[in-house]
């Protein structure tokens, strides 16, 4: 399977929308775990790197780029 390769404020499209409808997150945070933050409502969500790239279905790119 590929390895997507992702970096700090990259937008990133989930497998699984948020509650608010949005399915576009930016990265805010990356180490051992990843937060992202959602485009739509601005929550954030703190998880693990392993759970992370399980449920990440694709890169946009940076933010200017993915606008």
């Amino acid at each position: 399977m590929e390895e997507k390769t992702f970096e700090l404020n990259d937008i990133v499209e989930m497998k699984k929308p948020h509650p608010c409808g949005t399915n576009r997150w930016k990265i805010i945070r990356m180490g051992m775990d990843i937060r992202i933050k959602c485009m739509g409502c601005q929550h954030s969500v703190l998880m693990p790197r392993k759970e992370f790239t399980r449920k990440l279905k694709k890169v946009l790119g940076p933010e200017s780029e993915a606008e």
